[in-house]
């Protein structure tokens, strides 16, 4: 499917996203070892086991934010956004495990028209991401410059 362009974006509009995925290690140990991140937290399972509260390593919350965003792309942006512009209020209120399976929502929060670009105009998403136990594990705004519908139709 594709992506939607700005002026069939409303505000309020709700989306669950169909596409569900279950984390893993390899995820955990590929991600952190791409990023040049050591932190044992995430790849050392007996340090989680005896020096954690949790017992387990969590799941890299850059992992966690790239995958919510990930899972979203198709059902919302996928071949209309010209750029990611930020994203804020990103929070991990529950931590993410390894075995996790995630669904994802997005909600459009607000919009407006680029002053810069008349073929274009700024989106702002709120996306959350939850467990299979319906935990809220990620939480972010997205800023995203989109592109407008082209003159003559889709």
């Amino acid at each position: 499917m594709p992506g939607y362009y700005f002026e069939e974006l409303d505000v309020g509009r709700k989306i669950e996203h169909e596409l569900r995925r279950t984390v893993t290690e390899m995820d955990n140990m590929l991600f952190s070892n791409m990023t040049l991140n050591p932190q044992p937290l995430h790849i050392d399972r007996h340090f989680c086991e005896t020096q954690t509260e949790w017992g387990e390593p969590l799941m890299n919350s850059l992992f966690t934010l790239g995958l919510m965003i990930g899972i979203s792309v198709s059902e919302t942006t996928v071949g209309t956004t010209i750029a990611n512009l930020g994203m804020t209020d990103v929070r991990f209120p529950h931590p993410l495990f390894q075995g996790d399976t995630v669904h994802v929502s997005t909600e459009i929060v607000s919009k407006r028209e680029s002053k810069s670009r008349p073929d274009a105009g700024i989106v702002e998403f709120e996306h959350k991401t939850f467990n299979q136990n319906d935990e809220l594990v990620a939480i972010c705004r997205r800023q995203a410059f989109m592109r407008k519908k082209p003159k003559g139709g889709k």
